[in-house]
């Protein structure tokens, strides 16, 4: 581990095999708390590179439990963009799947911010402790299972502590996001910082994702925004592209940024169900942004303005509470 810890203090750069190998030996319990320590902050103040984004998720991966499904799309993101505001990627994770898109949704209770995926969905009554089997059964029968990233990786219980010590944000932080025991091809992933988009890219090219769109808006959000531009990166076959989404240019016409502020767990699901009845607001067409993003890289639509109009016909019918209502009763 020195080796990797003192070439990470010259600011040089660990390749593909030198992450895999340090994070082998991190995953495996096998580094003593001060390797671990200096070894997650110094990459933190180094900057983390793709290479090494890469081999984190191909060891933590390689280490998970097992979700054996096929074309599937994930919308898990990093978190951390400190917005607080409604769970936007989970509501547009259940709003696909009513689409017919086929979600593996990767996630975990709240870190940063007061209700995670795991949270708002316990609030709605969606059963998260699955076992990979009852995943694969529910995505095969409603289009939707939620991995809970805890009982998935048990690998990370070795460097909890040592997180925990260091109490701010690590590689581990962008890792997870990444790191879907379903082996998705298909993601669209928020990021807190846009100079991660580049690194994000690289790194699910090094995991030969599919096609993957990489997000962060102007207003700060890992989301793709209603009111401000939103930069994105895509992956698709191996090739990187930018493209800018304008909520203008889409006449998505939201209104204040405070109408996206979320708060407990209770109080997301709320406005969750609200917009899966019908209720047109800023936050269904935050959602209907963001699923028309699962939309492109699932390949089910190709132009994005007809992408988020046809999610905002779909909302706006309210079939979605009646498939919420299928996959609460399992």
């Amino acid at each position: 581990m020195r080796q990797f810890i003192e070439k990470i203090k010259k600011k040089e750069d660990l390749s593909f095999d030198e992450s895999k190998a340090a994070f082998e030996v991190l995953m495996e319990g096998k580094a003593d708390d001060k390797d671990m320590f200096d070894f997650l902050t110094l990459l933190s103040s180094k900057g983390e590179a793709s290479d090494e984004l890469a081999g984190g998720v191909y060891v933590l991966r390689n280490k998970s439990k097992r979700v054996n499904v096929e074309n599937c799309v994930d919308t898990c993101g990093t978190g951390g963009d400190g917005m607080n505001t409604l769970n936007i990627s989970t509501a547009s994770a259940l709003l696909l799947s009513s689409m017919g898109v086929k979600v593996a949704k990767h996630g975990n209770k709240a870190v940063s911010s007061k209700c995670g995926s795991g949270d708002v969905l316990e609030a709605l009554n969606i059963n998260i402790d699955l076992e990979p089997e009852d995943i694969e059964a529910q995505i095969n029968k409603n289009n939707f299972g939620f991995m809970f990233a805890p009982n998935y990786h048990s690998a990370m219980k070795f460097v909890g502590p040592t997180r925990k010590k260091i109490g701010k944000r690590t590689i581990f932080n962008m890792i997870g996001p990444l790191s879907s025991p379903a082996l998705v091809k298909r993601q669209v992933v928020g990021v807190f910082d846009k100079k991660l988009l580049k690194i994000f890219a690289n790194a699910l090219k090094n995991l030969n994702i599919t096609f993957a769109w990489i997000v962060n808006s102007e207003d700060g959000l890992d989301e793709i925004s209603p009111y401000a531009r939103t930069k994105v990166f895509q992956l698709k076959d191996k090739v990187i592209s930018e493209i800018i989404i304008d909520p203008k240019e889409l006449n998505v016409k939201a209104e204040k940024f405070k109408n996206l502020i979320g708060d407990d767990a209770k109080f997301n699901s709320d406005k969750m169900i609200n917009i899966f009845k019908g209720e047109d607001n800023d936050f269904s067409k935050a959602v209907c942004l963001n699923a028309a993003a699962g939309l492109i890289v699932n390949e089910t639509h190709k132009n994005f303005a007809d992408a988020y109009n046809d999610a905002r016909e779909h909302i706006l019918s309210s079939k979605v509470i009646k498939h919420l209502e299928k996959i609460q009763n399992g």
